[in-house]
């Protein structure tokens, strides 16, 4: 018996692990019908007053736009809107029309089903979608359009269609996907014409949307004009814009995060380094994951090492391990290497073979000013390895041009505080001040001080202490009470041990 039971259980493992395999998982939805749920999905926002389906549809917008084309869109829009609408007609109108092939084979798939089997229920709906849905739909297209030069003038004019369509409807509900249109306008403008020509439009739209305190839409278009602005190095108009507005404090990670950007750039520019550094790492902390946006992440951190270098400080080495960032910042690695080792020579090469890249990343003017950092530390190093130099040497050691260049340096770092010493001009050379060892009087008065504190500290806190009124005499009267009972307890056992003993007798 216990045999046979052994065999069913297997038997059953078996069939059960057969049963697995034959489960297929489930494939991963088609963009057509990723783009008919999402539809359903704003109709449902729309219905119940809920922005949080809106927003559900827009956070997969970046990956859905990568895999649509001519057929998937006019797909959706056949199997979304009704035959005989207008709305379908204009959408279709901005894509190109379907090829005469596929056309012959949706005709023979329809007269194959008509002659095999009875017609099903029509699935086409009878009315149009929301007007939300449309403004979607459009949303597609236009980054549809962005793939090809040869339709980026025809992105434009679908930009201003769907801007001038938007607002004329003037729909509360439609201002999540309203302030991802102003994106998508930007971006058409910069790959089809001149981004200038799109900031009156922005302009007047970021007025509209801080009076109808539209939140969304007013973020996106503050980083629009930002962008714009540093775009053409505007750097006083963009500051001008960030002290007249206020951006909302209700805008989301991704918008923060540009806008902390924006204003990083325009803080480095200014010499208010300190003010970007604080910027830039909370671009970095709101900005999305290395691998959802790396774009983002490399420019940002190409910034922030700049920055931390004209502050005086040396990024961390494991930054530049990063995966994402290694091969972005590897020309910033050799910047970094020349700060830290006070080579001017080796600042200037590296700075000339990676101009390119540095101007591209619109860097090389804020790295330019590093050259004053590079001869700072070659100074003190030489502050550090010499007692008496002079001024000749240092021209050779710093690559510097002429003997004045570096008495003028060399006096400007005595007066900043970076080394200690004089330059004696009749003899043409510089003394350094001598190094403070830890045995000398000034530690001597340093640990003196540290004593004296601690010693007035434990007397404050010894005349801090409180104690009850006469709580002393409570203890001296336990303490007698305590002694008397031990007295008499001792007084017992005496008694008692005689007792004991005088009832044993002889034994």
């Amino acid at each position: 018996m216990p045999d046979v039971e052994m065999v069913k259980t297997t038997d059953k493992k078996e069939d059960l692990k057969d049963e697995k395999k034959d489960e297929k998982k489930p494939e991963p939805p088609t963009p057509t019908q990723e783009i008919k749920a999402n539809i359903a999905l704003i109709d449902r926002a729309i219905n119940d007053l809920e922005t949080r389906f809106t927003h559900r549809v827009l956070r997969s917008l970046t990956a859905l736009r990568k895999r649509i084309n001519d057929k998937v869109l006019r797909d959706a829009i056949e199997e979304n809107y009704p035959k005989d609408s207008a709305v379908k007609n204009s959408l279709l109108s901005w894509l190109p029309p379907a090829p005469p092939a596929e056309q012959s084979m949706e005709v023979d798939i329809t007269t194959e089903a008509n002659a095999t089997a009875p017609l099903p229920p029509s699935s086409k709906p009878t009315s149009d979608p929301v007007p939300e849905a449309e403004i979607y739909i459009r949303l597609l297209i236009i980054h549809h359009l962005h793939t090809s030069k040869d339709t980026y003038s025809k992105s434009i004019e679908l930009s201003h269609d769907t801007v001038d369509k938007m607002q004329s409807m003037n729909r509360r509900s439609m201002d999540p996907i309203a302030a991802k249109v102003w994106f998508a306008v930007e971006r058409s403008y910069e790959l089809g014409g001149e981004l200038a020509d799109a900031r009156p439009m922005f302009l007047a739209a970021q007025r509209t949307a801080s009076l109808r305190h539209d939140d969304d839409t007013q973020a996106s278009l503050i980083n629009r004009l930002l962008r714009g602005y540093l775009h053409y190095n505007l750097y006083d108009q963009a500051d001008k814009l960030v002290s007249k507005t206020s951006f909302p404090a209700s805008a989301s990670n991704p918008q923060y995060a540009r806008y902390h950007y924006f204003l990083g750039r325009i803080k480095a520019v200014q010499l208010n380094y300190t003010a970007a550094h604080t910027n830039l790492q909370q671009a970095i902390r709101r900005a999305p994951a290395a691998k959802t946006a790396p774009g983002f992440y490399q420019a940002v951190h190409k910034l922030f090492v700049i920055v931390e270098l004209l502050m005086g400080d040396i990024p961390d080495r494991g930054l530049f391990r990063h995966p994402v960032l290694e091969k972005a910042l590897s020309a910033y690695f050799d910047i970094v290497k020349a700060v830290r080792t006070g080579s001017l020579s080796e600042f200037q090469s590296t700075l000339n073979k990676h101009a390119a890249q540095f101007e591209a990343d619109k860097t090389y003017t804020l790295i330019v000013r590093l050259r004053q950092n590079v001869i700072k530390t070659g100074i003190r190093r030489l502050s550090l390895s010499y007692s008496r130099i002079s001024l000749r040497d240092i021209c050779l050691k710093l690559h510097l041009d002429s003997e004045e260049d570096a008495e003028y340096i060399v006096g400007k770092a005595i007066r900043d505080g970076v080394i200690e010493g004089r330059i004696v001009h009749e003899k043409g050379w510089m003394e350094c001040g001598s190094q403070k060892d830890g045995y000398g009087p000034e530690a001597s008065e340093v640990f003196g001080r540290r004593i004296g504190y601690c010693l007035d500290l434990h007397n404050e806190s010894v005349k801090a202490m409180r104690y009850p009124l006469n709580a002393h005499r409570k203890e001296l009267a336990a303490a007698q009470d305590a002694r008397e009972r031990e007295k008499e307890l001792a007084k017992e056992i005496q008694e008692g041990d005689l007792d004991d003993d005088e009832s044993l007798g002889d034994y």
